[in-house]
């Protein structure tokens, strides 16, 4: 089934201690894009200025990613990130943001993209959010992510989104901020409350937590990776691969959800593994199969 997101395209400059990486492409749709692409076809909206370096075109050639939702605009300059990571890797300090486009209108969404059943709204601003959401006609499942910023200032519209919505995806300080509970468990509880049926929880090297409104819960560990040169990217591509799951096999039921978090931690895994989209980009379907697998054995017991 067809998949779009919306979100983020970025210049980015991203310090570790493995090195710089500076003004390279990322942005949370296309790391969701490339991390989807692996399976099935996704509509991707995003805006960048004229300053961009980056052909997209290139960048996802062979990947079914359609581009027709990209606005290029001639006035307009692209959103910039600049992050550092110290030692534990655990934490990114932003040095830097400049919205740019990302300030101005969202782009529109193309008459074709209209009827996509499966949908994620990547991290931006909840009325904007909100705004996409109703241009597209029945969706059978729609995700979004969120951060910090809009849960203190945008309370109002985020808890309007979260009533609109089947899925939020957020990390382990957004959810106890959300929920105003320092338990992860009665977090997710808490927010299943405001209108999500799903709930995940991204815990970084801890791995992840789902639950939902028939109080079934699911908890994975992150997969054991040897190699952690650059996080930038690791949830758009956990999310990225968790729809791209879910719109290949036209199912969000639980243990459809289960398998589709596998998939997400095992695409974050390639993604850490080097800077920018290398690390995603150096694998197949294969590698990636091959790895959830991998995975599916360790956690059995």
């Amino acid at each position: 089934m067809s998949l779009l997101v919306t979100g983020s395209i970025a210049i980015d400059t991203v310090k570790t201690p493995f090195g710089v990486s500076e003004n390279c492409l990322g942005g949370s749709a296309v790391y969701f894009s490339m991390a989807a692409s692996f399976f099935c076809p996704v509509r991707l909206i995003g805006v960048v200025g004229s300053d961009c370096p980056f052909d997209l075109s290139e960048v996802f050639a062979g990947r079914g990613v359609d581009l027709r939702g990209l606005e290029t605009r001639a006035e307009g300059k692209t959103f910039r990130w600049q992050g550092s990571y110290f030692t534990t890797m655990s934490e990114v300090i932003t040095d830097k943001v400049e919205l740019n486009v990302l300030a101005e209108a969202p782009p529109a969404v193309p008459a074709e993209y209209k009827d996509s059943r499966f949908v994620f709204l990547a991290n931006t601003a909840p009325a904007l959010q909100h705004q996409l959401l109703e241009q597209i006609d029945e969706p059978v499942f729609v995700a979004a992510d969120t951060m910090n910023c809009w849960i203190h200032n945008n309370r109002d519209d985020l808890e309007s989104l979260l009533k609109k919505i089947d899925c939020l995806i957020i990390n382990e300080d957004e959810a106890r901020m959300l929920a105003a509970a320092s338990n992860l468990i009665r977090a997710v509880e808490k927010i299943l409350v405001m209108g999500p049926s799903v709930v995940i929880i991204k815990k970084g090297e801890s791995g992840s937590i789902m639950g939902n409104t028939d109080g079934q819960m699911f908890i994975l560990p992150a997969y054991p990776a040897a190699e952690v040169k650059d996080p930038t990217g690791a949830g758009d591509s956990f999310a990225g691969a968790l729809m791209g799951y879910l719109a290949q096999t036209g199912r969000s039921d639980f243990d459809s959800l289960k398998t589709a978090v596998a998939y997400g931690t095992v695409a974050a895994s390639f993604t850490i593994a080097d800077f920018s989209l290398r690390g995603i980009t150096s694998v197949s379907r294969t590698d990636i199969d091959d790895r959830f697998q991998t995975l599916r054995k360790l956690t059995q017991f």
